[in-house]
């Protein structure tokens, strides 16, 4: 270890604690301001999570620096403060510009105390990832149009109905002539419903009449206004008629939702007990995201109307945009989107890439397949979830219990990544059927602009509601990403169910003991409990007689932590040899035949892009 150490006063608040000598660590130099170190609070208690495996997984600088006794002087205050943060499972934390530096208290081979490791991370970065980490939970992140729902207006409408026309009128083939003559019949039929709804707040559909029913919209702030909605839900049909305004009959909008989102959503807070916080990330306006959200998560079970406005992003598609408050690391996040080019290059690896949502152009997609897509989406959602804390707790917090102050930086197991987990953004991808739709679905953003102008001269009311999606460049298509460190331990969860079902051999159950269609899931477990722990590590480390005053080094903010007795590790083994991926391979490619479907490999000649937001393949 270097000896270019800086001697440091350790202060909280206004009590001088004593002096450390910083150390450099892994090859950085790394000086605190004027040599002292002001801690400003101390971190929430860990009830499951060692501070150094939570600071370990979102620290994206390692260890900053070490902090040491700089002589055999015995510093009571600060030997209790490292006691304290040791046995409770907290940290010190100095707060520096726009980052937080925490001081994780390390037992020693030398008897050498106190001891720190510092680490650096983004103001909230620490507390938010403590909660999930604690909680099992990880973050996923919802595109909206094309992913979730299909949304059109009068106008949308009239367009894609007039192209239509006009491509039919120059077919010649008979067949793909009565296929756009079906996708037309479809197009006028919702359109109908729709001029219904906005001429007369009601809608006939095979002969039974829907009334509007008025739907308050919850305050998101003080600053906002109370909103009602004049709202008709076909249920049978998975449709909803709504106004982006409801004072302007011009923004009723007709809106067909993703078969199985029902089953999606009830995974992902089943039991009352959140698998995942849960993100948007769309490139349409606010008001419009804002109200397609609601009509999917009615009674706000997945994001509390508290923090819609944080965790509905309008932006974009970067994961950094979407956690920019510091309330998760991307590590740590998913996303799932028809489309993964319009993410920022490293966010792509986290992207599970779905089959667009094309209901006009082949509605019986997503019914066709015994396995919808969203069923599927959370299929890959549990297995990545379930890999990412067997790795948690079976590699770092295990290896983490036997790393000393003394020990290199560089000897640190890896982290778990959410990219680890998810192969390819490509790979197994089948295709709907929407390949060669003629025009993407959802509303062109020129109606907005030509909407904002017609109306602004009449309304004194902003119709900002209708969606946007900008058109980013194509990128050349790159190779695939490359797997993480995890990929020779375990599979990936999309190589052992693809797109259409479960072909892993393995046996799976998933923590609530519900059972999937293709087999039984993921059986994860909580991390170890810290408190039995610590008999082992009271022979390195005992508590000092003398203590701080409560009073300085009290955690603020600890959140209670929901226990969950449910959930467990994997009790299979690591994954099987080059053998049995053959034979994965094998019985996927049966299953495809069987099913009528496209088996598109691994190949870089199967890849999804979309020019103007059409999906495309070659």
């Amino acid at each position: 270890m270097s000896r270019l150490a800086f001697k440091s006063v350790v202060y909280h608040g206004y009590l001088r604690l004593g002096e450390l000598d910083a150390v450099p660590a892994n090859g950085q130099s790394f000086q605190f301001p004027n040599n002292e170190i002001r801690i400003h609070h101390i971190s929430p208690i860990s009830h499951r999570c060692p501070p150094l495996s939570i600071l370990h997984t979102v620290s994206s600088s390692s260890v900053r620096c070490k902090l040491e006794p700089f002589a055999p002087v015995e510093q009571a205050n600060l030997i209790n403060l490292h006691a304290s943060c040791f046995q409770e499972s907290k940290t010190a934390v100095v707060l520096l510009g726009d980052e937080e530096i925490h001081l994780v208290a390390m037992p020693s081979k030398q008897k050498k105390f106190p001891c720190f490791w510092c680490f650096s991370v983004p103001l909230g970065l620490y507390e938010s990832s403590l909660g999930l980490l604690n909680l099992r939970c990880l973050a996923i992140v919802f595109d909206l149009d094309e992913t979730l729902i299909v949304a059109n207006t009068m106008k949308s409408y009239g367009d894609r109905i007039e192209a239509l026309r006009g491509r039919i009128a120059r077919e010649t083939d008979s067949v793909r002539m009565s296929g756009m003559s079906a996708e037309l019949k479809r197009y006028v039929d919702d359109r109908a419903l729709l001029k219904q709804y906005a001429d007369s707040n009601c809608v006939v559909d095979n002969g039974k009449m829907y009334k509007v029913q008025v739907e308050e919209v919850p305050q998101l702030s003080d600053s906002h206004e109370k909103v009602v909605r004049p709202v008709i839900r076909l249920q049978e049909k998975n449709i909803i008629l709504t106004r982006i305004n409801p004072e302007i009959r011009e923004t009723s909008v007709l809106v067909r939702l993703r078969p199985a989102w029902d089953k999606l959503r009830s995974y992902l807070i089943a039991n009352g007990r959140k698998r995942f916080e849960v993100y948007v990330c769309t490139m349409a306006e606010r008001d419009y995201a804002l109200e397609m959200w609601r009509l999917l998560d009615p009674e706000a079970c997945l994001i509390n109307k508290k923090q819609l406005l944080n965790q509905v992003v309008c932006s974009r598609k970067s994961l950094l945009n979407v956690f920019q408050d510091g309330n998760c690391h991307p590590k740590m996040a998913m996303v799932i989107d028809d489309r993964s080019k319009v993410w920022e290059d490293r966010d792509q690896p986290r992207v599970h890439v779905v089959p667009p949502f094309a209901p006009y152009y082949a509605p019986q997609a997503e019914t066709a397949n015994a396995v919808p897509v969203l069923y599927m989406a959370r299929k890959v959602a549990c297995k990545v979830r379930g890999y990412f804390f067997k790795d948690f707790d079976e590699n770092l917090l295990r290896k983490i219990s036997e790393v000393f102050y003394e020990d290199e930086v560089v000897t640190l197991p890896h982290a778990p990544d959410v990219s680890n987990y998810l192969t390819s953004k490509d790979s197994g991808c089948v295709t709907n059927g929407s390949a060669n739709a003629p025009f993407a679905y959802g509303i062109h953003g020129a109606e907005t602009n030509e909407r904002l102008n017609h109306l602004g001269e009449n309304h004194a009311v902003d119709v900002a509601g209708i969606p946007v999606k900008e058109t980013p460049d194509v990128k050349s298509e790159t190779s695939q990403p490359t797997i993480g460190p995890n990929a020779s331990r375990a599979l990936m969860p999309s190589q052992e169910i693809g797109l259409l079902g479960n072909l892993a051999r393995q046996d799976f159950s998933l923590s609530d003991q519900e059972h999937d269609m293709e087999g039984r899931i993921l059986l994860m477990k909580h991390g170890p409990d810290l408190n039995n722990q610590r008999s082992g590590e009271s022979l390195v480390l005992s508590r000092p007689p003398m203590q701080l005053h409560s009073a300085n080094i009290q955690p603020q903010g600890a959140r209670p932590v929901e226990e969950d007795s449910n959930v467990g590790h994997v009790n299979s083994g690591s994954p099987s040899s080059g053998s049995q991926q053959s034979g994965r391979k094998h019985s996927f490619s049966i299953f495809c035949k069987r099913s009528h479907l496209p088996f598109l490999s691994n190949s870089s000649n199967h890849r999804w892009i979309h020019l103007g937001r059409v999906a495309r393949v070659w």
